[in-house]
């Protein structure tokens, strides 16, 4: 924990044009943007404690944030109660949303005098208007930052009224509220009002954790999902459902919604589906708020479904489900033949959870049978030498940043690696791993300098979760629990898989039927939103101890060779086994188009090509 304080050869397509096909980051492009709506209200002229006022601690904090936004990121700025001594219509855009100018917006905030009244929900409602909307179906976060010392004093509309109402107009707006020194029914109103608004509150009872908060909230619109695909609406029922081929798509799912789509599927071929929901971060969840996802047949045959939980309610974080049709090793079941099939998303949500659309991100692969007379490896459905006593690498760590989704996931390999993430942040990894290896590793939160809390304790969590290369969750076989307590003091966790076998497909553990094909693992690492109440840095430390098991080999068949050694991206050898790399390969082709015009890199189809090597080899499309 001091690290924490100090072959097979994947077939790629390219789009047209040559260019390398690659997500658009939401924080570019016009996808994500910002503004902040500062209190300027009579009562921010009040000593905040330290001898300044509570508006000229506010400027320190906002300038805070605008030195640590990225170049461009669109950002501006209102204020409110700055103009007239009285009146609810005092809300002004005085940095208009555009690509970030930090010498503008410092000097903008710094000519704010606090005069007047507190008219939050007429500037809840400009401030949306102020965002613009991204173009070419582009998704990205559009966030309202709200600081107040107070609460509105110009009655209706009420604030979480205004709050609730716009984050059901559509995807990707989120209202964050700072309370600076606030308590009572002014507390109890911001929080109200983020919670409306697919947001979070964060307290700031001083003016060190404003700066703290508002760095936080800024940063945490700028790091959002990276989303990919071709833009497809689902059907709420399986007349009309619009008809798949193999790739990745983009969606959109409201509470209590099925989304319906059709694939054909020969009687041989494993088809795997996994959908990816992607609420806003830290946005009002339940326990058991759920995303099942499902393959029916006909009109009264289900093919199997799988349902995923959040297990917590401290915020929303990315939520994935996955269902793969496996044929029967005699072909014999209903679910082998040929036909048309549905793969069905469901959303379950608790009153009082996020109401808002979903983005929702589609993965569909085909993987055709063995050729004929290839003998495969027997399954490994046992963790071995990878199980929980495993013992991981240690030395000093390498310096990563995660990604932030499955898209731009962080390529790592075996060794240690450290990381800072935010509350309420989910980071992206991903391990190459081929036939006969296993993914093994664990994750510590840092020891960091918590906030005076009165003497009581506060718990938030820590979590990760490992997916096989088509994206399906893997629950730890009984053998690993994927979170655990974080207080602000040291805290580790460990996951893994079992080693990569084709046979594993028919095993029934969900921890082991879905490790059937090499390629890349993603890991992703979440801290828990309450960690804001806890860590006193913006950050907290992670590092990340890897270990890739066993030696790749060649193949899925029965006695298949060693692999060759590869070389990692800067030409060094990688060792076989767990002595000095990854090994790895597995399947990955990508076939991809940008529509005429569109902002956002449009995926026309993810075909999953395992490549050849050596004669047992073959080609597949999609895996798990």
């Amino acid at each position: 924990m001091l690290a924490l304080v100090a072959g097979v050869t994947p077939a790629v397509a390219a789009p047209p044009g040559g260019a390398p096909a690659g997500p658009e980051p939401s924080g570019a492009g016009g996808n994500g943007s910002l503004v902040m709506v500062l209190d300027s209200s009579g009562s921010m002229a009040d000593d905040d404690g330290t001898g300044r006022s509570r508006t000229e601690s506010a400027r320190t904090a906002v300038g805070t944030v605008v030195d640590g936004l990225p170049d461009g990121y669109p950002t501006g700025l209102r204020v409110y109660g700055a103009d007239r001594a009285r009146g609810c219509t005092d809300t002004r855009l005085v940095e208009p949303v555009r690509g970030l100018d930090r010498a503008a917006l410092k000097q903008a905030v710094a000519a704010v005098r606090p005069r007047g009244d507190t008219p939050i929900a007429l500037s809840l409602r400009k401030a949306a208007e102020d965002l613009p909307r991204p173009s070419g179906g582009a998704i990205g976060t559009r966030t309202i930052l709200l600081v107040s010392d107070g609460e509105d004093n110009c009655g209706a509309p009420r604030p979480c009224e205004v709050a609730e109402r716009l984050g059901k107009e559509g995807v990707g707006l989120r209202i964050d509220t700072v309370g600076f020194q606030v308590k009572g029914a002014a507390r109890e109103q911001l929080e109200c009002i983020a919670a409306a608004g697919n947001g979070r509150y964060y307290d700031a009872p001083d003016a060190d954790s404003l700066a703290r908060q508002l760095q936080r909230a800024s940063q945490l619109s700028v790091d959002g999902y990276r989303f990919r695909g071709e833009r497809v609406t689902g059907a709420s029922t399986g007349a009309g459902a619009p008809v798949l081929a193999p790739g990745q798509y983009l969606d959109t799912i409201g509470p209590g919604e099925q989304r319906y789509y059709a694939v054909d599927l020969d009687a041989a071929s494993t088809a795997d589906f996994s959908a990816t929901a992607v609420p806003q971060p830290g946005a009002a969840i339940d326990t058991f708020d759920a995303m099942r996802t499902s393959i029916a047949y006909g009109t009264d045959s289900s093919c199997g479904s799988e349902t995923a939980h959040f297990s917590q309610k401290e915020g929303a974080t990315p939520l994935t489900s996955a269902i793969a049709r496996i044929p029967s090793a005699r072909g014999t079941s209903r679910c082998d033949r040929a036909g048309r099939y549905w793969l069905v998303v469901e959303r379950e949500t608790k009153k009082g959870s996020d109401a808002a659309r979903w983005p929702l991100e589609l993965v569909y692969g085909v993987e055709e049978p063995l050729r004929e007379g290839v003998t495969p490896a027997q399954s490994q459905p046992e963790y071995g030498e990878g199980g929980e006593d495993a013992v991981l690498p240690s030395g000093d760590p390498r310096d990563v940043r995660g990604g932030n989704g499955f898209n731009d996931a962080e390529e790592i390999g075996r060794g240690v690696w450290r990381d800072r993430i935010l509350p309420a942040q989910t980071l992206w990894y991903k391990v190459p791993a081929g036939w006969g290896q296993q993914v093994r590793y664990g994750v510590e939160f840092a020891n960091e300098p918590t906030v005076e809390r009165g003497g009581s304790t506060t718990y938030s969590y820590g979590a990760t979760q490992l997916f096989t290369p088509a994206r399906f969750p893997l629950t730890g076989g009984g053998e690993f629990h994927p979170t655990t307590l974080y207080s602000g003091r040291p805290a580790a966790i460990g996951m893994g898989g079992v080693p990569v076998a084709w046979t594993n497909r028919y095993e029934n553990g969900a921890q082991v039927r879905p490790v059937h094909a090499g390629g890349d693992f993603y890991i992703s690492v979440t801290l828990g939103a309450r960690a804001a109440d806890i860590a006193r840095n913006p950050q907290v430390g992670v590092v990340l101890r890897v270990s890739v098991l066993g030696d790749e080999l060649a193949g899925p068949q029965h006695d298949a060779p060693v692999a060759a050694k590869k070389a990692d991206k800067k030409g060094n050898p990688i060792s076989a086994g767990d002595s000095g790399g990854t090994g790895g390969a597995g399947w990955t082709g990508i076939a991809a188009a940008a529509g005429a015009g569109a902002v956002v890199v449009v995926i026309a189809g993810l075909v999953f090509v395992r490549g050849r090597r050596g004669r047992a080899a073959q080609t597949t499309r999609g895996s798990a």
